[in-house]
């Protein structure tokens, strides 16, 4: 499925999914307690699930429908999303027609997100003097009309809650307040330029913006992070509400990282604490996580998003967290009145331990009994009654008298997930590969006296730049070592066509080198350098002029005789003839030459390609890859996204072996599979695998939500 029916698809199901919230012309608006809608008070919990990162299945959206089931059967009343800059205009002026989407929509047009280039199409790096999110006339210029535009679409679908719709909430920026210091005084400036330009829209319901003390009136400042209870410093107006518009569920993971397991205890927890601190909208952030397609991960941000989510990469329930927040939210919604109409007193009720309480008249009251020593129990005396709280722990009594919830007793049965083999690829026949051919600089036409910086060069079409020279040494050249420095992600270095190592840095770090000791050959020299990004960066200060490629290249003879090609005649391709030629498309595949696979050692920059039939039933499927060491995978024409499997974490392990591969992307038989490997990876063993969930203490797996 295109993009363009991807996302119109899921605006339209969102919409209709969920019709019977909001009936009629709905009002929307807010004061110092919570969002009010018709007059009425709203204490919301709402997920983040994000278009692009799952799936319609087929016609029947059942991976969307399972998605949403089972997150309103968690307790989640709201969807929030951003908005896709980049998916919705990828040429200016190319807007991609959706409809239909609920409560929060996140326009940004900044969204981070860990999506590349945080979301902005990168047709916009070559406005002229454009500097982005701060005070500048370029830049305001296109975020104004990109907003205008997707809120005009809203409007003339219906669908904002003023209208009829299901659109409750909008944002303006992202995260502002993390560069704005990098800005100056244009900081502010724009600050008050984009909240005004928002609010001016007249959508009909309130705007937010994120992680921005200094939000302008209207506008709502909220939090984001794992512990808002502790952190916010609270709206920054009376007449504002208490919103955390990202908990984040567990932590995006990049290569060469361990995942990061945040319990269902300290979620809760902390989500307890932010109701008992008159907190009133709560977004899981993420709900569903999904799959990064594509390119859409941004550096060094694996396939897999979110996967340690209450709903997992497959959409299958990960428990206990699902079920034990499912259990929070229905005593905390039990308790909606006296929370959101009752008077609030809190108190100690020991030396790590506090009492929070609301009380509405004579008639209702329920209590927030906090423990926050983390070591052990704590015994408290409340309203003549004793309570035991486990260790960093909140007990609620949504009649100050009974315990019903203790935020770190976990009742829910843990559940793992258990891959079954369906298919290996183990057999030669079964594959045809494609070699690339390595270009010299006499194959290149596009030149240049300097290095190159990747991502101006390559505008975004491809993930690969090869940058070539050649060169005659003089017969003092002996026991050569070429260097090479480089703020990209991956370089692959070869001389006279023959790979020779690869090398890469990371996450953290902003630059990488090689000293690669080479033969050299009497006479021309001719060397290749793959440069690679693993995304493109998505957040940070000036994202307009960051640097990424080679920045020095050396051969040395000996200690006292280095060539220098920094500044020198070099020769540039943009992209892999593979990728130009879309020879993961079938009516591609004729254009190259296909051979049957060789059992010779250089197996770098290979197309591998086969067909497989789709596994009997509607178990989840996914590739294991862990034979391969890193590329790109599609399945009948799709991205299933960047493989990296040689980047091993501290401990030794792939940050990710399983790729998704959704069931709508599938025929029942002869579906094509096509793999990019860069380095030396072995095809043979890639193997097809079903998901499915087993109670941790239980031989009896469970794959779907009960109807």
């Amino acid at each position: 499925m295109k993009v363009r029916e991807m996302v119109w698809w899921w605006w339209i199901y969102i919409a209709v999914a969920v019709q019977a919230s909001l009936k009629g012309e709905d009002y929307v608006t807010y004061d110092g307690r919570s969002l009010i809608i018709n007059g009425q008070r709203k204490l919301l919990f709402s997920g983040s699930i994000h278009y692009p990162r799952s799936t319609p299945q087929a016609f029947s959206m059942q991976m969307w429908s399972s998605l949403i089931a089972k997150a309103k059967e968690g307790g989640v009343d709201v969807i929030q999303t951003y908005v896709f800059w980049n998916l919705h205009e990828p040429q200016p002026g190319q807007e991609i027609q959706a409809q239909g989407l609920y409560a929060c929509l996140r326009i940004g047009p900044f969204i981070e997100s860990e999506w590349t280039y945080g979301g902005f199409p990168f047709w916009l790096h070559n406005v002229p003097d454009i500097v982005y999110r701060t005070d500048n006339g370029p830049f305001k210029f296109y975020m104004q009309n990109f907003t205008r535009n997707i809120v005009n679409l809203m409007k003339s679908e219906g669908l904002y809650a003023s209208q009829g719709g299901p659109i409750i909430l909008s944002q303006i920026e992202n995260e502002y307040q993390n560069v704005e210091a990098a800005f100056h005084e244009k900081g502010p400036i724009y600050v008050k330029w984009a909240a005004k330009m928002g609010v001016e829209l007249e959508t009909g319901v309130p705007w937010l913006m994120c992680k921005q003390t200094d939000a302008p009136d209207p506008v709502i400042n909220t939090c984001n992070g794992m512990r808002c209870g502790e952190t916010f410093g609270g709206p920054n107006s009376p007449n504002k509400p208490s919103m955390w518009t990202e908990n984040w569920t567990s932590f995006y993971q990049v290569y060469g990282g361990e995942p990061y397991i945040r319990s269902a205890e300290d979620i809760a927890f902390h989500v307890a604490l932010f109701i008992a601190k008159k907190g009133s909208y709560i977004n899981y952030y993420m709900y569903h996580g999904g799959t990064n397609f594509g390119r859409t991960a941004s550096a060094y941000v694996i396939t897999s998003y979110y996967d340690q989510a209450p709903l997992d990469e497959y959409g299958l329930l990960r428990q206990p967290k699902w079920g034990h927040l499912k259990e929070l939210h229905i005593v905390i919604k039990n308790c909606f009145t006296p929370l959101l109409q009752g008077v609030q007193s809190n108190f100690s009720i020991g030396p790590l331990q506090q009492a929070y309480v609301y009380e509405e008249g004579m008639e209702a009251c329920v209590a927030f009994l906090v423990n926050n020593d983390s070591t052990k129990n704590a015994t408290v005396q409340f309203q003549n009654n004793s309570f035991e709280l486990l260790p960093k722990s909140i007990g609620i009594l949504p009649d100050c008298q009974n315990m019903v919830f203790n935020t770190a007793k976990v009742s829910t049965k843990p559940n793992k997930r258990i891959t079954t083999l369906t298919k290996m690829f183990n057999e030669v026949d079964m594959w045809k590969e494609f070699k690339e051919d390595i270009p010299n600089f006499l194959d290149t036409s596009l030149r240049s006296n300097s290095l190159l910086e990747h991502m101006n060069t390559t505008q975004d079409k491809s993930d690969y730049l090869w940058y070539t020279f050649s060169f005659q040494p003089n017969s003092t050249c002996s026991q050569p070592v070429l260097h090479v420095e480089s703020l990209g992600h991956v370089v692959h270095a070869y001389i006279n066509t023959i790979f020779i190592e690869a090398g890469h840095g990371s996450h953290d770090t902003k630059g990488f080198s090689m000293d690669i000791p080479i033969t050299l050959i009497d006479g021309i020299n001719n060397v290749s350098i793959l440069s690679v990004m693993v995304g493109l960066p998505d957040s940070g200060a000036f994202l307009e002029s960051r640097y990424a490629g080679l920045t020095k290249v050396t051969i040395q003879c000996s200690e006292s005789y280095i060539y220098d090609f920094t500044n020198y005649t070099w020769g540039y391709q943009i992209g892999l003839e593979g990728e130009k030629l879309q020879v993961f498309k079938e009516q591609s595949l004729e254009e190259v030459e296909w051979s049957e696979i060789d059992d010779s050692t250089n197996k770098s920059l290979t197309w591998y390609k086969t067909t497989f039939d789709a596994p009997i039933g509607d178990e989840p499927i996914a590739l294991n890859m862990s034979s391969m060491q890193k590329g790109e995978v599609w399945v009948n024409e799709q991205s299933i996204g960047r493989y990296w499997v040689s980047f091993l974490t501290s401990k030794g392990n792939p940050s990710q072996t399983l790729y998704h591969v959704p069931r709508s992307f599938l025929n029942p038989t002869g579906n094509l599979l096509v793999v990019l490997e860069e380095l030396n990876g072995e095809p043979l063993q890639i193997s097809l695998n079903t998901i499915s969930l087993v109670n941790v203490n239980s031989p009896f797996s469970y794959h779907h939500l009960p109807q």
